[in-house]
């Protein structure tokens, strides 16, 4: 059970103590490694992408071209935001491996990411359709289920948030048990599956719900 709270790091001493999640930590960890990574990845950049270049720029290629098959050539605006999230996600979830806690086991991490996304997803209709639009849709196909529309704002990032985590917290726990029962080798195959495989699936899921929702949004008249 103690492997399943929100442990604090550190406290910094001012305003009677700001205490510092763990997983707060391993986010600054992940955002360092990212930016030396982007550094890295695109020193020397050449018309003639060669070696490194190329990867970089399929990769980039690929998630532009899996937000516009999604919301059309207008969304393409939205992919560096979207691809940034799946690559911390990604991450984040794949840290099991290496025998740290996934800061998407936090709840307030999932919390916070939902709630990013879901003022994207609003963003993304009022950017389409003008804030009279925006509002107008609330009130579609009848005015009678207005109060159902405004509460899925809430509904919607509730349900990111718990998908997310508890997909990530179900494959931690498992994990855990599974390396108090069973031999050292073991724990081994089942992490290709469980930190991997279904935290890249839980990954790909978290986008692709944000990007359906957001298409919702910009296309309901």
């Amino acid at each position: 059970m103690s492997q399943l709270e929100s442990k604090v790091s550190f406290v910094i001493p001012i305003f009677g103590g700001i205490p510092i999640a763990t997983s707060v930590v391993i986010t600054w960890g992940i955002m360092l490694f990212l930016v030396i990574l982007a550094k890295v990845m695109v020193r020397d950049l050449k018309m003639v992408p060669t070696g490194k270049q190329l990867y970089l720029e399929a990769a980039v290629g690929w998630i532009n071209s899996f937000v516009a098959d999604i919301l059309g050539e207008e969304g393409r605006k939205y992919a560096p935001y979207l691809g940034t999230v799946a690559i911390y996600i990604g991450i984040s979830n794949v840290m099991g491996v290496l025998g740290i806690t996934p800061p998407t086991k936090d709840l307030n991490v999932t919390a916070g990411l939902a709630i990013m996304s879901i003022i994207l997803i609003e963003y993304s209709g009022i950017r389409k359709k003008g804030a009279k639009g925006w509002l107008k849709s609330f009130a579609e196909p009848m005015p009678l289920i207005a109060p159902i529309n405004v509460l899925e704002i809430f509904i919607r990032p509730l349900s990111l948030c718990m998908r997310l985590f508890g997909n990530v917290l179900g494959a931690f726990v498992v994990m855990e048990l599974i390396k108090l029962i069973a031999p050292a080798i073991i724990p081994v195959v089942f992490s290709l599956y469980f930190d991997i495989f279904d935290g890249l699936i839980q990954t790909y899921v978290f986008v692709f719900l944000t990007l359906l929702f957001m298409k919702e949004k910009m296309e309901h008249e």
